[in-house]
């Protein structure tokens, strides 16, 4: 089962919105249906009614991400399981779509559709895709990014757990910006040293004739 490949769905849904920058993108039961990208079956069921539910997923799972860069393990641990049991998942059987090197069904284990609602399918997909990143890498590995004020969150698989950027365009934008920080500290201690080395230097004394 490559759950792995699930782990997607919930950073997917979290960075629809930009709580900082006051923007969201999950308005429409068009916006829900492409978080389900190639799943187009799964995404033909979302309606309107789609569009509060999934936005009420989405704060629980921004909860975990939050909790979790924070540090809180236990937290972060808690309120995945919640959302766990809340909507469980369907493993299935397939391979009708697939085929081994001698033309047979090569079966494998995914997370079926979920009977009740589109979100309620999605849901459970991404809380166990979430579950299964956190399992097999640690809690510490579910980020929010530092480039403030973007805050989107990211799932860190580096080998030094050292991520703390949603994307490279953050990453370059934070360096940037430390960068230039930098350089404005160094202009004002420059100006601080000359100011106090000239203070520091002797009046000449004033000749009367």
């Amino acid at each position: 089962m490559e759950l792995a490949y699930y782990s997607d769905y919930a950073v997917r849904l979290v960075n629809t919105e930009e709580p900082a920058r006051g923007r969201d993108s999950l308005t429409t039961v068009e916006s829900v249906r492409e978080l389900f990208g190639a799943n187009a079956q799964a995404a033909r069921r979302a309606t309107d009614a789609d569009v509060t539910r999934f936005r009420s997923v989405r704060a629980r799972l921004r909860a975990v991400f939050e909790a979790a860069d924070e540090g809180d393990e236990t937290l972060a641990v808690d309120l995945l399981n919640s959302t766990l049991l809340e909507f469980p998942v369907s493993p299935q059987i397939s391979g009708h779509d697939t085929r081994d090197e001698d033309g047979k069904p090569d079966w494998h284990m995914h997370l079926a559709d979920h009977p009740s609602n589109a979100t309620a399918g999605f849901a459970a997909i991404a809380a166990m895709g979430l579950a299964f990143h956190l399992t097999s890498h640690g809690v510490d590995r579910l980020g929010l990014c530092e480039a403030a004020p973007c805050r989107n969150a990211y799932l860190d698989t580096s080998t030094n757990r050292s991520r703390r950027y949603c994307s490279d365009r953050c990453a370059t934008r934070a360096n940037v910006a430390a960068y230039r920080a930098r350089k404005r500290l160094e202009t004002e201690l420059s100006g601080e040293t000359r100011r106090t080395a000239d203070s520091a230097q002797p009046s000449s004394p004033s000749t009367d004739r």
